[in-house]
Formats: C-alpha cells, sequence, structure tokens
C-alpha cells in the first residue's frame, strides 16, 4: 500500500489526483441521474444551477466568446501539448508522466463539468409534466388550429415592426439591448414556473458568425465555459428566439425541443413587439414545416392566409440561407450534432428540435380549454 502511495504522490500531481476523484464522483451523479427522475430534477434545479451560473458569471465579464477563441485555437493547442510531452520526455520519464496525468486531469474535469451542467439535465422529468401540459398525437386539425392561432398573434404585433420594403424585418436596437429585454422576460417567466432558475448572463456575439452559418449553427451553449453563443449572421427575427433557446441551455433546460419552447414562452413574455414577433414566427414556421408534412392542402390554406409582410419576411430567410444550404460543414456538423443528440437519449436526433410542435399544439390546446372553462 505503501508503494502505491508513492507512487501516486510522484507520477500525479495532486490538482490531477483531484479532477480523478471528481470525476468518479460525477460518474456516479450520472448513473444516479439515469435511474432517479426526482434526483435529476433536484440536481438541476439546485446543484446544476448553481455551476451553470458560476461558469457564466466568471466568463460573462469577457466582450467576447471564450468557447470560440478556445475552438480557434485548439490546433495550436494541440501543437503546443504535443511539443509540451516530447519536451518532459526528454527531460525525465516520471516528468512525462506527470505531465500527461496533467492532461488526462484536465479531461476528467470536461467531463465533471459536463456532468454537473448538462448531462444529468437529460434526465429530468419532461417539460411537459412540469407545465401540466397533456401531449397526445398530433391532428391535422390541431396543426391547423395552432399554426393560425401563432398568425393571429403574429399579425397583431406586424403593424410594430418594421421592414425593408419587400424583405426582412429590422431588429430596432442592439444585441446587447435585446439581451437586456429577454432577461426581464426571463425573470417573469422564472416567477411563474420555479424549475427556471433565475441568472444574470448575457448571449455572446460569434465574432466569425458567417463562417458559422455554413454549419446552419444559430447558436450554440457551451457548458465548460457557461456560454450562450449567438451566430449573429442571421435575419434579425431569428435573433431574440434563438438568443432566447441558448439562455434556455444555460438555465438546464437542454433537451432541444424544450429549449425551443422554453425560448417561445419567455419571447410571448416580453413587452417588446419585435421580440414577441420573433417567438410567433418562428414557431408558425416550425408548424408550418409540420403541416407541409403531414397535409399539402390544409398547409396552403394556412399559408395563404398569412399578412405578405410575414410571406416577404419568410421568402427574405430562403434567400439569405441558400448560400449556405448545401456544403460539407453543414453534413458534417449535423451528423456530430444528430450523434451527441442520440447519446443522450434524444432518440429522435436533430429531429428533436421540430418536435417543438408537440408542445405548442399542446398549450394552445390548452389556452382553448381555460377560455371555454
Amino acid at each position: 500500500m505503501e508503494k502505491i502511495k508513492n507512487a501516486i504522490k510522484k507520477y500525479i500531481p495532486l490538482p490531477a489526483l483531484v479532477m480523478y476523484i471528481l470525476a468518479l464522483t460525477a460518474v456516479i451523479i450520472q448513473v444516479i441521474s439515469e435511474l432517479s427522475t426526482s434526483f435529476s430534477d433536484f440536481f438541476n434545479r439546485y446543484i446544476g444551477s448553481f455551476v451553470r451560473g458560476l461558469h457564466a458569471m466568471i466568463t460573462n465579464f469577457l466582450p467576447f466568446s471564450l468557447a470560440e477563441c478556445v475552438i480557434i485555437f485548439l490546433p495550436v493547442l494541440a501543437v503546443l501539448l504535443v511539443v509540451g510531452c516530447v519536451r518532459r520526455t526528454r527531460r525525465s520519464d516520471v516528468s512525462a508522466w506527470r505531465y500527461i496525468a496533467s492532461l488526462a486531469g484536465a479531461a476528467a474535469w470536461m467531463y465533471t463539468a459536463f456532468v454537473m451542467t448538462t448531462a444529468v439535465a437529460y434526465n429530468g422529468s419532461p417539460l411537459s409534466e412540469k407545465l401540466g401540459l397533456e401531449q397526445s398525437p398530433v391532428s391535422v386539425a390541431e396543426l391547423r388550429s395552432t399554426a393560425e392561432y401563432m398568425i393571429e398573434k403574429m399579425n397583431a404585433e406586424l403593424d410594430d415592426v418594421t421592414f425593408q420594403y419587400g424583405g426582412s424585418s429590422i431588429m430596432p436596437y442592439s444585441v446587447s439591448e435585446m439581451n437586456d429585454k429577454l432577461l426581464d422576460a426571463y425573470d417573469k417567466v422564472s416567477e411563474k414556473y420555479d424549475f427556471i432558475p433565475r441568472l444574470y448572463s448575457r448571449v455572446k456575439q460569434v465574432a466569425l458568425s458567417e463562417p458559422m452559418t455554413y454549419t446552419h449553427m444559430s447558436g450554440m451553449y457551451t457548458y465548460y465555459t457557461g456560454e450562450a453563443n449567438l451566430n449573429i449572421n442571421f435575419p434579425d427575427y431569428n435573433l431574440p428566439y434563438t438568443a432566447a433557446h441558448e439562455l434556455a441551455h444555460q438555465r438546464g433546460i437542454l433537451p432541444e425541443n424544450e429549449a425551443n419552447f422554453v425560448a417561445f414562452l419567455v419571447c410571448v413574455e416580453s413587452d417588446d413587439p419585435y421580440i414577441r414577433y420573433s417567438a410567433y414566427m418562428n414557431m408558425y414556421e416550425y408548424l408550418n414545416s409540420a403541416l407541409y408534412r403531414a397535409d399539402y392542402e390544409t398547409f396552403a390554406e394556412v399559408y395563404g392566409s398569412l399578412d405578405q409582410r410575414a410571406v416577404c419576411e419568410m421568402r427574405a430567410y430562403n434567400a439569405f440561407f441558400e448560400k449556405y444550404r448545401e456544403n460539407k460543414a453543414a453534413a458534417v456538423s449535423s451528423a456530430l450534432n444528430d450523434t451527441y443528440l442520440k447519446a443522450q437519449g434524444q432518440t429522435a436526433g436533430e429531429r428533436s428540435y421540430g418536435m417543438v410542435v408537440d408542445l405548442a399544439v399542446a398549450w394552445v390546446g390548452a389556452l382553448g380549454e381555460e377560455a371555454s372553462a
């Protein structure tokens, strides 16, 4: 036993050893979360939210995305790590082993951070249960009525939205101002739903947004820095809804369909008409796609009822996206994201984003029941 202790002390730095112990604890936490939904909900709401908030607080003061910098400099970092390993190997075997142990400790920390901030959240109770919504197979009639609800609400906002002639809408303020408005809306939603914690944070604008668009990613939450990153190259009406989606991840709403719906709930609570318009337009587009696949005739009838300004918005988006639609970066990004989502138990993979339609239908149905009661 004494020899083992001496060997550990000789070859493994103390910080790395601490990271190994934390990673082992994280393994136990993840296993328990997979066995107990109530444990997952408790852990995600209190412990996970604390860790996510701590990460966000540490990086919040930076005027740029730390995660983006890490990703950009990964090749340089990889070269430096290899060079460091070679130098320590030449120095002595002990030095080399301590260096490798330190790298393994960094990897253990990454895993621990993932479990504490993200992995457990995937094993919690579904959002529909937390909201008291009853989900069932969706009919074409329900899709239609939900889409028409979104159109009605969107139309009520259109006169307060500025459009380019025959084109897309214009967000009337900066991303920073948009962020403040979203935080105000999140405070309102947090008062209604205690599973959404209060958190002062802000979205980070991605500097390389235009290249990022080729991957079809409009935003990204990075658990190891706690940052909600926003691709600002997309048309303006996408920005509030996407930012709210990434901020939802930052608050422990990890499944993509659920983050989409929380983003919708937050945006419709906003005092700002453009943010509300962003919510209704983005949700309508999900319903529009679902109707197109389910019943083309019904899709055409509902689409034909759109205000011409909304039609121009959608056409402008299609024209914008055509440049980025087909490319290898998008194919690779989609495959990786699909694999990641399935590994986290989202069996639908990337199709889970569109499953927000089920939540929207249940929510609008519940509103109808309340109105008739």
